[in-house]
């Protein structure tokens, strides 16, 4: 039995700590904070509840088998899980809308097809299929395995099997997401469908690998899923099964350093200046806090994937509303912008400041635990913005407010009132600098956008969570834990799970 100190309470370290206690090693978890979840949080107030990180999750087999390999409830006993349906509502700048059913190709197609066109929903059919084939080729080395020693493939090599693109005497294929738009999707709708994916998670389309044409794939195959009470009920499930398997938490416990020993992970020092010993420590925070606790010491060493500091953060806004949630309402509503370049350029620094026009997410959940009474309705409103971007609060959150309103019909009308959440208080909840939120890792480009192993040049640190491999997202960081128990359960002969 060996002991292992865990750092942050964020969903996958939480993940690893179940894991390696089902395997029989004493775990504890220090987290900074009074709270477990990392980024999911909740906001309560008047009877209302709102969630203040992601409000939906793909592909829950990640934490299915979380659970079936750390007790005897299964996942579903544990909380509620809903396919939404449709999946998503677009509202696009030239007022079109369209409802895409949730894990259907077929019935994607067929709503594109009635809304815009047999020609475009074509289009859209024959891009789902090429995104798969990149979803089977970078699937394993990208999600289920250790990082590779070998990086350097993935980084090179292109998994997205593009059209080839002849114009004049050459012939090309698209290599970022926005040429895969413009050269074979064409229509600005279905560039805006495609590029929103990427967005999502503040990445630019025009600098982001065709390889991420996987995050819509993932969506039309797996579907999008809810959790009655939030996603925040997800997070208390994982914390108790952790507690279940006996993991001990301790929260406002600061770590101020790694103790390494004999050039290995030895411990914790707490910021009170008492320390604990462990024979393993997993690191669940971001890559200047990891910077911090090895004190010098060098984690990444020479030829491995470097650190990726995130660039992009969000923006929430809590509304409470009078007046019930009308039946039929989608749970998710995504308003494009209507002013593409401009909102990329603030988003990729080139502009400076908050985007002028940003496309918003709207999610309005049918869940009676999130409001007073039938009377009311509880809606979160988000954007993505550059990380460390502030600007005046109330100002954008209004200029939110005002794009919400093609989604919501009189929604000024209807507000009791407002709470804004900006990426200071995403870095005050899970230590990020300027609170920025982690993409998930895609193959290509280099390896700009691949994550650094779990594994590191301190014998005995492990790194999870969404800063290492294989990144950002709940799947990601649940896959992550995994990985890393893996890793010190069997040690470095771990391929990961078959």
């Amino acid at each position: 039995m060996a002991r292992i100190a865990v750092i942050g309470a964020g969903m996958g370290a939480m993940a690893a700590a179940a894991r390696l206690a089902v395997a029989g090693h004493r775990v504890a978890v220090y987290e900074r904070t009074e709270t477990y979840g990392g980024a999911l949080r909740r906001l309560e107030r008047d009877g209302f509840a709102f969630d203040t990180g992601p409000g939906l999750l793909p592909l829950p087999a990640v934490y299915r088998d979380l659970f079936v390999k750390t007790g005897k409830e299964p996942l579903e006993a544990c909380v509620e899980l809903v396919q939404v349906d449709p999946s998503s509502h677009h509202v696009f700048a030239d007022g079109t809308r369209v409802s895409l059913p949730n894990a259907s190709r077929a019935g994607v197609v067929s709503a594109l097809e009635e809304n815009l066109g047999a020609d475009a929903a074509r289009r859209w059919g024959d891009f789902l299929v090429r995104a798969r084939e990149a979803w089977d080729r970078s699937r394993r080395p990208l999600l289920e395995e250790p990082l590779w020693p070998d990086w350097q493939v993935l980084a090179e090599r292109e998994p997205y099997p593009a059209v080839p693109r002849r114009k004049f005497l050459r012939t090309r294929t698209a290599g970022t997401l926005a040429e895969v738009g413009a050269w074979e999707l064409r229509d600005p709708r279905l560039i805006a469908l495609l590029e929103g994916h990427a967005l999502a998670y503040g990445l630019d389309p025009r600098a982001t690998p065709a390889s991420a044409a996987v995050l819509p794939y993932m969506e039309h195959a797996f579907g999008m899923w809810y959790v009655r009470g939030g996603l925040r009920e997800l997070a208390r499930a994982v914390y108790e099964r952790c507690v279940a398997r006996r993991v001990e938490f301790h929260f406002g416990a600061e770590v101020a350093g790694v103790v390494e020993e004999d050039g290995r992970a030895a411990g914790l020092e707490l910021a009170g200046g008492s320390s604990v010993g462990a024979d393993f420590v997993v690191a669940g925070v971001a890559p200047g806090v990891l910077d911090r606790l090895s004190r010098g010491t060098r984690v990444r060493g020479d030829g491995e994937v470097p650190d990726r500091r995130g660039t992009a953060s969000r923006v929430t806004v809590a509304l409470a509303l009078r007046g019930g949630r009308p039946e039929g309402t989608p749970h998710r509503t995504v308003v494009h912008t209507e002013d593409r370049e401009a909102e990329l350029d603030s988003l990729s620094g080139a502009s400076g400041g908050l985007p002028a026009r940003p496309t918003v997410t709207v999610l309005r959940p049918d869940d009676p635990a999130l409001v007073p009474d039938s009377g009311h309705e509880a809606v979160t409103v988000t954007s993505v913005v550059p990380a460390g971007a502030e600007g005046d609060r109330e100002a954008y959150a209004g200029k939110l407010i005002a794009v919400a309103e093609r989604a919501v019909p009189g929604l000024r009308d209807r507000l009791l009132w407002h709470e804004v959440r900006t990426p200071a208080d995403v870095a005050g909840e899970t230590g990020a600098e300027g609170g920025a939120v982690p993409a998930p890792a895609l193959a290509a480009a280099g390896g700009r956008l691949l994550h650094p192993a779990n594994t590191t040049g301190l014998t005995g640190l492990f790194t999870a969570g969404g800063w290492s491999h294989p990144g950002g997202g709940l799947p990601h960081a649940g896959m992550s834990g995994a990985l890393v128990a893996g890793l010190i359960v069997e040690g470095p002969e771990f391929r990961g799970s078959r």
